[in-house]
């Protein structure tokens, strides 16, 4: 009969960026390059890490190995090389892989093939905080692990993850200026963006922002409580009136400047001032508005 067992490993959670809207422009041509990523890029990347590709379904990977210290090391190589692959592709049609990596213990599972528990469950959530084509990483794996000197990592704070009852600490892991290997994505210019998140009782609050609509328009998106005022309405008594600004940057980057809110608001901890020039909001990020705290993706 075969058995199960536990075991600390590190765990490599990856998704495609933006995968629905890939495969309803050109589903054929989005699998066949899955294909080659998969056969090319990641096997060979992650069994010479000595790590084990568990199982790729969709648009979606998942690996274990021995330490965080060949994990990290094994999610950069990858990330340079789907960069070099992507490179090839028409913007369109590039495959952005969101990487995420945690250090936990996990259930094996000889008969079935397949790793389970908390430490993939958390490896899954900070997959969600990182930046299409990015890498982040948990506190336990920046603590046990240095990077190269092309690289640093980058505190992306606390945010509350789905189903998990503690906040949940990131690193977004960015190549230095010397050395522009890893990608650090342009923003698509069409998708979706949606933000989902949660108040400090849990509540849930979320919206769908449609950025080329946006970009087209060249107009601004007014967030906040006044359903008179604002195009995005928060129902919550911690958010002002008017309480932040949504637009497009002429560097085509979504961008978020405060009306001059109460609560203030804040992007991955890092509050922005009142008044202020906009500042960026990228994929992966937590924008927190008064007490709601929302995680920025893009499809």
């Amino acid at each position: 009969m075969a058995r199960s067992e536990w075991r600390l490993s590190a765990i490599l959670h990856a998704d495609v960026a933006g995968f629905v809207r890939l495969v309803e422009r050109e589903e054929d041509l989005t699998f066949e390059h899955l294909r080659a990523v998969r056969s090319r890029i990641w096997q060979p990347t992650i069994e010479s890490a000595g790590g084990v590709l568990v199982h790729s379904t969709g648009d979606s990977m998942l690996a274990q190995f021995e330490s965080a210290v060949t994990a990290v090391k094994a999610a950069i190589a990858i990330q340079e090389r789907m960069a070099r692959f992507n490179d090839g592709l028409a913007q369109e049609q590039r495959l952005l892989f969101r990487i995420g990596v945690h250090v936990g213990e996990i259930i094996i599972d000889d008969a079935g093939h397949d790793i389970f528990g908390d430490g993939v469950n958390l490896a899954e959530r900070i997959q969600v905080l990182a930046e299409p084509g990015g890498i982040a990483v948990s506190r336990a794996v920046r603590d046990v692990t240095e990077l190269q000197d092309d690289y640093a990592y980058v505190d992306g704070g606390e945010h509350r993850a789905k189903h998990v009852s503690r906040p949940l600490h990131i690193y977004r892991i960015h190549a230095r200026e010397s050395a522009p290997t890893l990608t650090r994505t342009a923003m698509p210019l069409r998708g979706t963006f949606r933000f989902r998140g949660a108040d400090l009782r849990g509540h849930k609050f979320g919206f769908d922002l449609d950025f080329d609509a946006l970009a087209k328009r060249n107009q601004a998106v007014l967030i906040g409580r006044d359903s008179a005022q604002c195009d995005v309405v928060l129902l919550h008594a911690s958010v002002s009136r008017r309480h932040a600004r949504l637009s497009v940057g002429n560097d085509n980057n979504l961008r978020i400047e405060d009306m001059g809110s109460t609560n203030g608001t804040a992007i991955d901890s890092k509050p922005i001032a009142a008044g202020a020039l906009p500042e960026p909001l990228t994929p992966g990020s937590t924008l927190r508005l008064g007490d709601i705290e929302l995680v920025v993706r893009y499809d």
